[in-house]
């Protein structure tokens, strides 16, 4: 299996489905179809390069439609705003100003937004989040809609869709793995006892190592029972760096949650792309456990976008 543009800011989710023909089968088993050549795919996620700077997950062109899929651990309600970001930078790199004020109309794809949730707050199979809900007053009729179709992918959810597509029921079996002995490792080395592992000096290791021993086991039993096998195989110590960042920021999340910390979701995903981007994965993991550390984090990426907008340049 050939996983492209790998790095190792991806989430486990995006080095499974950044393969064409898992992707493919996604499609097929959302749509009802039956494409199996993963040529008729046109790829068009977004990396950043565009004039808006913006990313995205996964997105592609098939049979005439703009899919659009995003991943969430955490519940986000603004998703509808984020896709309409993504779907103008998209227009905007596929059709250039100049073509827009032809006399001829300019045919485009169908958009398509589906968000996969495998987040540990309890969601219905399906929810449709729409750009309606969102505005400032309520409007019977109005100019812009926007509808994300939010699917909960944790294991137990959506049978039909997990039968149709064996790699996202494989995805999904790896996760619940993954928290499941994320549990039991934390319960075996409680921190507020004098264990081994609460010899180190700092939390944020312990959390780590925690973290990756229960990626590692969820891999190993997933080989073992035949889930996935080639691909935990193949990129094996990949999966483990990317899932103790992913682990870990996930686990921040529900800290941020719980404490409904001012900074909000949204902000600190933006910093921690930001830092992950320029090879700050490190500061990312010590930003978990030292809320000190996080708030001097944001003062930096604060002061770095004001510096940006400021000279014009993005670095």
């Amino acid at each position: 299996m050939q996983i492209e543009n790998q790095k190792y800011k991806d989430t486990v989710f995006r080095m499974l489905f950044n393969n064409k023909l898992n992707l493919l089968e996604l499609y097929n088993a959302i749509n009802g179809t039956s494409y199996t050549n993963p040529d008729d795919l046109t790829i068009t996620t977004l990396n950043g390069e565009t004039f808006l700077k913006v990313k995205n997950d996964l997105s592609f062109i098939i049979n005439l439609e703009l899919n659009i899929f995003e991943h969430q651990s955490t519940p986000c309600p603004n998703i509808p705003l984020r896709n309409l970001y993504y779907l103008a930078a998209t227009l905007k790199e596929r059709y250039p100003t100049e073509k827009i004020y032809s006399p001829a109309m300019i045919k485009i794809p169908v958009p398509k937004f589906i968000v996969f949730y495998n987040g540990t707050s309890p969601m219905n199979d399906k929810v449709i989040y729409r750009l309606s809900d969102m505005f400032i007053k309520k409007d019977d009729n109005p100019s812009v809609e926007l509808a994300v179709t939010a699917l909960n992918v944790n294991n137990g959810h959506n049978a039909g869709l997990m039968e149709a597509c064996k790699t996202l029921k494989g995805y999904s079996i790896f996760v619940s793995k993954v928290r499941k002995y994320k549990q039991l490792v934390e319960d075996e080395y409680d921190l507020s006892h004098s264990t081994p592992l609460k010899l180190l000096a700092d939390k944020r290791d312990v959390m780590n190592n925690l973290i990756k021993k229960a990626v590692t086991l969820a891999i190993d039993e997933c080989i073992q029972e035949n889930v996935l096998k080639s691909f935990f195989e193949e990129y094996r110590e990949e999966i483990i760096i990317v899932g103790v960042l992913e682990y870990s920021y996930e686990r921040h999340m529900q800290v941020l949650q719980d404490e409904s910390y001012n900074n909000g979701v949204k902000d600190t995903t933006e910093l921690f792309s930001w830092l992950k981007a320029n090879g700050r994965a490190s500061d990312v993991l010590t930003a978990i456990d030292d809320s000190d550390f996080l708030t001097q984090l944001f003062a930096e990426y604060e002061a770095w976008k004001h510096a940006n907008k400021a000279s014009g340049t993005n670095s």
